[in-house]
């Protein structure tokens, strides 16, 4: 094929359900991973064992999108962009104000009812079959073995609820971590501090 080039080894890099398939990916292809990171996550197998009342009142969307029978997908689609500027503006707390051609073009994608299908798929799976391989993991014992860098917002639900590098641990073999001064989405709300971030450590293992 003209214009592929096949790359190895990778560094992932991933906010939130991205952060969750650069982990399996790092557990399914560790000699394809020199480094991961990975943004306001705690590995989703932690969560479900841990979910409390707390959890619940504060992640509901995480059973509301996995829920059957096109339910979520029924009601999102009645008005995307109501969802979009609820779901952000809940999770939005301090740092750099959302960039409101960055919102339309949210809204743009999650109009398309494929997309809002797609989303809670993967939420359906994260509840199922995800938590099957994650188990199986654990049982054999695998982990993370690449270095894996977490960031979390200080502001948002994954800084006040976990000890993001101690979990962490718990499921990787080199792990270092940084709190931003933002809520869930550090892109977006953190930029200049997650890029320094990102860039100090693909510099020091990315290429490794």
């Amino acid at each position: 094929m003209r214009g592929y080039r096949a790359f190895p080894r990778c560094g992932p890099l991933g906010h939130d359900r991205g952060g969750r398939v650069g982990h399996r990916l790092a557990l399914d292809h560790p000699a394809a991973v020199s480094a991961l990171a990975v943004l306001d996550i705690v590995p989703t197998r932690y969560v479900f064992q841990h979910a409390d009342m707390d959890f619940g009142l504060g992640y509901y969307h995480w059973f509301f999108l996995a829920a059957e029978n096109g339910i979520p997908e029924h009601l999102i689609g009645q008005d995307p962009a109501f969802w979009i500027r609820t779901r952000m503006g809940a999770r939005h707390g301090g740092g750099t104000p959302f960039d409101e051609a960055a919102q339309a073009e949210y809204i743009r994608c999650f109009s398309d009812p494929a997309a809002i299908h797609a989303s809670c798929e993967d939420y359906r799976a994260a509840a199922s079959i995800d938590l099957v391989h994650d188990d199986a993991d654990a049982a054999a014992g695998r982990r993370v073995t690449a270095p894996l860098l977490a960031l979390w917002g200080a502001h948002g639900f994954v800084g006040r609820h976990y000890d993001v590098p101690e979990v962490w641990r718990g499921y990787a073999d080199d792990v270092r971590g940084q709190a931003l001064p933002c809520d869930h989405y550090l892109p977006e709300e953190a930029p200049d501090e997650t890029l320094r971030h990102l860039r100090t450590f693909l510099a020091d293992y990315g290429s490794a």
